[in-house]
């Protein structure tokens, strides 16, 4: 019975070459657009899985305010916390982020990044494999480094690196004492483990440390959790309160109730709003689009399957009745056309196979991410969806043939009931209903993308480049160091302007302080900036002036303000005084908001302070900022090179980036998601046509008869071709309507997490329904119009 189906199915094949390429592509372009959301939903959710421990290991996150909150702390807590609760197996605290330093290996200097400085016990909450040396050497000796195995033999070849002692510039020496190898998915892959005694544990102001706590059983999070907010109540809230002289509740009601709460690290990386893993958060908005549309494209292929397979009943139905004739029962029909769906997928699978192996490095570079397809592993999935494909392409047609009437299908009859048909045409509604979703959505992608680009961000990166200045030798020097230097490069022949402040555009300011005016208190992003540095940028001021180097009280206590910060702060006024710190200061201008974070974000209340102004924020000035002329850009770029290297840093590589490009980045993610929307638009328009010309096909060859009588009474070609695209035209209008409430609701959502966005307007919507409707009449008009040259003859002699 098997092989006579197998002859059947081949027979058919042979026969229907075009049909079957269809059926067999639109089904593995649907699979394997699963395949690779599959690939990338379980790469991101096994972060961390991997930890023995992931069940007992908790991130300390702070509400510093109940809108703000940080995954850091202060120093004091890890060791405070651990006291105060018997709840606790172990914390360990961490610098959040990698650093790259220069030390001296083996007489030479190498630069070292994804350096991770921590406490010595880092191992007992990652526990890596070591496969030279063990993590109690390294957690029983001080300034000890343990290296990644890869960068352990870059640097070492095939030397034993352990007991070797490497030197930072600072004459720092730190000994090796373990080699790791790293795990894939981690929230920490760093390439050298530093550990670093906790000195700031006093400090209950500077909230720079992150810290993982560890209990013995997850079930006393609570209980630790209220531990923390006893300790944040007493050691901050309790004891500033009364260094203010102010009551409790005086305090709360003008600078917050600092709180905390514990994130486990398995929601880190998808489900955390902040997270002080260096590796940073995955999207998970991203990943549930990409699979929901994944899904989508594979319900459209499998409706496509449906409309296909059906449209081809009407070359079988003299088989289907011979079979039944000669004794073939209803369930063996159904089994038959099942083996049938069953082999046609199995080839699907293979082509999406192909084109999984084929495509996977540009998805790769879409997602950034470094996937591969282990099909032993993968084997599983593959067959969960085969047979989801099976079950809801093949049941259908296998059912709809199985129903034909042996006498009808024998006299030439092929009209079937009209169950069968309002299903096909609910399909096609449906195809088009989900062609319409992809265009509304792609097309408001591309107009937000479109619209961060080109939105204005309150200032101008054009021909400006960032150098950082890393010299972490200079200490105090550092802003005298930058003073000489900026000289230096204005005498630069093409440079037109310098300036250094903190900050990198496309990330935040790096530091933030409270600041209080009457009963308001606000966190505000510290951003210490060089005279001029409003007009280099052009930045546009609101009220007031900008600092002058004429005026002293500018690098004493004066300072400028956004917005954002005179908003919230309430009735501010120029002049007015604010605390910040131990310092009073006074407000001289205010500039109108501009964006140094993510555009997509709400932009942050901002203080801008002369670099002379507060010593420790002089430590911080790390970025460069120069601006050239837009003529002979590379020779002054070649120049600042050669003066940098000389005179500036001779040991870290000489890196820049245009100041435009750099802000670009920041929002890269949904750049990419305009490119994925762009392809997937292609891919649903595409598959939907096949559909479209499937069900067209099917339904306009059942006409033939009555094309036929109508061409001899005498009607026109224009007649015709208005009769059989009609109902097409109104499924189109259908399926475009029911789009619409899903299509808005879910782009909302999509929306809202822009702080600066567009509108949903109506015209992406007219657009969506021109272009669905243009490409249904080209289609259909195609084969409407082979129909109406059909020889009349041909369907009347036996009538």
């Amino acid at each position: 019975m098997l092989n006579n189906w197998f002859k059947i199915y081949f027979r058919n094949t042979i026969k229907n070459k075009g049909f079957t390429f269809l059926t067999i592509l639109g089904l593995a372009i649907g699979i394997a657009g699963v395949i690779f959301s599959t690939l990338y939903w379980k790469d991101e959710t096994s972060y961390d899985q991997w930890n023995p421990n992931k069940d007992r290991i908790f991130e300390l996150i702070t509400f510093l305010k109940p809108d703000l909150q940080i995954a850091s702390t202060t120093g004091p807590m890890a060791e405070l916390v651990k006291e105060k609760s018997d709840k606790i197996e172990e914390t360990l605290f961490y610098q959040s982020g990698y650093l790259s330093e220069l030390y001296i290996i083996n007489q030479k200097k190498e630069l070292l990044n994804k350096i991770a400085i921590t406490g010595n016990n880092f191992f007992d909450f990652f526990p890596f494999d070591f496969v030279q040396g063990n993590k109690e050497q390294f957690k029983n000796n001080r300034n000890a480094v343990a290296i990644e195995e890869q960068e352990a033999k870059r640097i070492f070849g095939n030397e034993n690196p352990i007991n070797k002692q490497i030197k930072n510039l600072n004459g720092e020496i730190l000994t090796i004492y373990g080699v790791y190898q790293l795990k894939n998915n981690s929230g920490f892959l760093p390439k050298y483990v530093i550990s670093s005694p906790n000195l700031n544990i006093d400090d209950w102001n500077n909230f720079t440390y992150a810290l993982l706590i560890k209990l013995k059983n997850p079930n006393d999070k609570e209980v630790v959790e209220k531990s923390i907010n006893k300790i944040y109540y007493e050691n901050i809230v309790q004891r500033y309160a009364k260094l203010r002289g102010i009551s409790v509740d005086e305090y709360i009601k003008t600078s917050g109730l600092t709180k905390g709460y514990l994130q486990p690290i398995t929601d880190s990386r998808l489900k955390a709003e902040v997270t002080g893993f260096p590796e940073d958060k995955g999207n998970l908005n991203f990943l549930k689009i990409n699979l929901g549309l994944s899904i989508l494209i594979l319900l459209l292929s499998i409706i496509n399957y449906i409309n296909l397979s059906t449209a081809q009943t009407i070359r079988r139905a003299k088989e289907v009745g011979i079979r039944k004739v000669l004794g073939a029962s209803k369930q063996n029909i159904i089994w038959q056309f099942l083996f049938e769906t069953a082999i046609t997928t199995f080839f699907s699978v293979l082509l999406a196979l192909t084109l999984v192996e084929i495509g996977l490095s540009s998805y790769n570079i879409l997602i950034n991410k470094s996937l591969s397809i282990n099909l032993i592993e993968f084997v599983p999935y593959l067959v969960l969806i085969f047979l989801i494909v099976i079950l809801f392409s093949g049941i259908f047609p296998a059912i709809y043939v199985s129903n034909f009437k042996e006498l009808n299908v024998l006299k030439g009859n092929f009209s079937r009931s009209k169950n069968g048909i309002w299903i096909r045409n609910l399909m096609l509604i449906i195809q088009f209903t989900i062609a319409t979703f992809f265009i509304v959505a792609g097309s408001l992608v591309t107009e937000q993308v479109n619209y961060m680009s080109k939105k204005d961000l309150g200032f101008s990166g054009d021909q400006i480049i960032n150098l950082t200045l890393r010299r972490y030798d200079l200490g105090e020097k550092r802003l005298d160091f930058y003073k000489a230097i900026k000289q230096d490069l204005l005498k630069i022949k093409g440079v037109k302007d310098v300036n250094a402040t903190a900050f990198k555009f496309g990330n935040n300011a790096m530091n933030s302080s409270p600041m209080k005016f009457q009963d308001k208190r606000i966190q505000i992003q510290n951003v210490p900036v060089d005279y001029n540095f409003l007009s280099m940028m052009k930045i546009k001021l609101k009220n007031g002036r900008d600092f002058d180097s004429k005026i002293t009280s500018d690098t004493v206590n004066n300072i400028i303000l956004n917005e954002t910060a005179m908003n919230e702060l309430g009735n501010l006024s120029i002049g007015d005084q604010v605390d910040w710190k131990e310092y009073k200061f006074n407000i001289i201008g205010v500039v109108k908001d501009f964006n140094i974070e993510n555009p997509e974000n709400k932009i942050s209340p901002m203080m801008l302070i002369n670099v002379n102004t507060v010593d420790w924020l002089q430590n911080n000035l790390s970025e460069i900022y120069i601006k050239v002329n837009a003529e002979n850009v590379t020779e002054t770029i070649a120049a600042i090179e050669k003066f940098w290297k000389a005179k500036v840093d001779q040991d870290y590589p000489f890196e820049y980036e245009f100041i435009d490009k750099q802000f670009a980045r920041s929002y890269e993610n949904y750049t990419k998601q305009e490119k994925m929307f762009k392809i997937l638009n292609v891919i649903v328009i595409t598959i939907a046509l096949f559909g479209l010309f499937a069900l067209s096909s099917y339904t306009i060859e059942r006409k033939y008869k009555e094309i036929a009588i109508r061409k001899v009474l005498g009607a026109e070609t224009s007649s015709l071709l208005r009769i059989l695209s009609k109902q097409y035209i109104y499924f189109a209008f259908i399926g475009f309507a029911l789009a619409i409430l899903p299509s808005y609701f879910l782009m909302q959502k999509w929306l809202e997490n822009f702080a600066y966005r567009i509108d949903i307007s109506i015209w992406i919507y007219v657009f969506a329904f021109i272009l669905l409707l243009s490409l249904t009449l080209i289609v259909v008009l195609i084969k409407a119009y082979s129909a109406t040259r059909i020889n009349s003859l041909n369907y009347l002699k036996y009538e």
